[in-house]
């Protein structure tokens, strides 16, 4: 049976279910694509974050929920795979910024085109109606889960 079909033949799951069921396939998707380009689901977000940003160690730590020693450890280890480097902030002397080198904009390119294949097939069950909708609700849902 196809995972179309399958999806079709679940039982409606209530809100919540339904957050996590879809919060474990995309989890699940980020890790496989991560697996196939040795890197972390961690790592595919800080990648994803620099993929348009060169934010500060401080504001990567915040967008990741991560403590200093945990940012810097991260970064310490893409920096020596050559997919990111720090460089001075141009507001705070002591201070750095992060951002993705040459082969880190590669990396990026080659998994996320992978990501966006696999969530767009498995968004596909969906018409363009219902994934305009879903893709409104799911960013009111983000925005109200970002404020305490």
């Amino acid at each position: 049976m196809n995972q179309n079909a399958n999806s079709t033949a679940q039982p409606n799951l209530s809100v919540v279910d339904s957050m996590a069921q879809l919060s474990f396939l995309v989890h699940g998707i980020l890790g496989r694509v991560g697996a196939e380009h040795d890197l972390s689901i961690i790592q595919i977000r800080l990648l994803g974050i620099l993929r348009d940003h060169e934010p500060s160690m401080l504001q990567l730590a915040q967008h990741l929920s991560l403590d200093k020693s945990s940012i810097t450890g991260l970064i310490d280890r893409a920096a020596r795979r050559g997919l990111v480097e720090r460089i001075p902030s141009p507001t705070d002397r002591r201070g750095f910024q992060v951002r993705v080198t040459d082969a880190g904009r590669k990396l990026i390119d080659e998994s996320g085109e992978e990501i966006i294949r696999q969530l767009s097939a498995a968004a596909g069950v969906l018409s363009e109606d219902e994934q305009a909708q879903f893709a409104a609700l799911a960013t009111r849902i983000i925005g109200a889960g970002s404020t305490p």
